[in-house]
């Protein structure tokens, strides 16, 4: 009974996908079979070892952790709801934690590849060249999202102080100065769009050759095909570019509150990936030039 009215409360009150409600019903059943097999699920009878067993026995059939810290959400969520309509007083799996995650390492793009890519580059159709080569130097330069980017508008840019205006996560807004380089990379394009496109829709600063807005789906393709011109790069997304970024700053020394306003995180928490990335290089650099290493 307690998981239908769950249930219910996702799909009805919640406004749940179909997808999302029956993924929570797969995690929840399953539990609910784990203690009691065919018999009703009674969350009186549930407490923090029944979970924490179950948990171990999800392990050693082969689930990740990440598999089973998922199963766990939606388990929380289930006690949550019964707190909140008082089908429970207390929830006794609240500060029940899952196994740990190891995040794997951001993939990035070294220095010198980036910079070889850049000067080497291969011109076909002059103004989706011009538009391509600033959109890369763009996420490479200032480590914004690929969304970000997409919605940048023409009077975001602002070439006299040499910062760009970018829309954020929760509509926050955060300026990101950017270099001369960039500044006559991306003046380049702007001579060449206003040249070759007849009116730029919507504002947009990045467009295609009827002058729509860039979508990210185009933007995905433009830098994946790019950067499938470096070997041996096993991701090439703008994300990997937004980690080169970052990785570079830290690298080249720059503060890590400077990063994690310029990348707009939230927390430090999330910048602080990239001390570690940078901890690998430098633990390379070491073992490749110390003698005794």
């Amino acid at each position: 009974m307690f998981i239908e009215l769950f249930l219910r409360y996702l799909q009805y009150e919640k406004n749940y996908s179909s997808h999302t409600v029956e993924s929570y019903s797969n995690d929840i059943s399953q539990f609910k079979y784990f203690i009691s097999g065919d018999e009703r699920l009674d969350p009186i009878d549930v407490d923090s070892v029944w979970v924490r067993r179950w948990m171990v026995s999800l392990m050693n059939e082969g689930y990740s952790p990440l598999s089973v810290n998922r199963k766990l959400s939606s388990l929380k969520s289930f006690f949550k709801y019964l707190c909140k309509y008082n089908y429970i007083e207390i929830n006794p799996i609240k500060n029940l934690r899952g196994p740990k995650v190891n995040k794997p390492l951001p993939h990035f793009v070294k220095d010198l590849d980036m910079s070889k890519l850049l000067s080497d580059w291969k011109e076909v159709d002059l103004f989706e060249s011009e538009r391509d080569k600033a959109i890369l130097d763009v996420f490479y330069t200032t480590g914004v999202r690929c969304a970000e980017l997409v919605g940048l508008k023409n009077d975001d840019v602002d070439f006299h102080s040499k910062l760009i205006k970018v829309n954020g996560k929760r509509d926050k807004q955060r300026l990101i100065p950017f270099s001369d380089n960039l500044k006559e990379v991306l003046s380049s394009y702007l001579d060449t769009r206003n040249d070759k496109i007849d009116s730029p829709g919507d504002n947009a600063f990045f467009v295609r050759k009827n002058g729509k807005r860039l979508s990210n789906s185009i933007v995905y393709r433009i830098v994946n095909k790019r950067l499938s011109e470096i070997p041996n790069l096993s991701k090439r997304s703008p994300h990997v570019l937004r980690h080169t970024f970052a990785t570079s700053m830290l690298n080249n020394g720059a503060d890590l509150n400077a990063v994690k306003e310029l990348l707009g995180h939230a927390s430090l928490s999330s910048t602080e990936v990239y001390t570690h990335t940078t901890f690998e290089e430098l633990k390379k650099v070491y073992h490749q030039a110390h003698p005794r290493a």
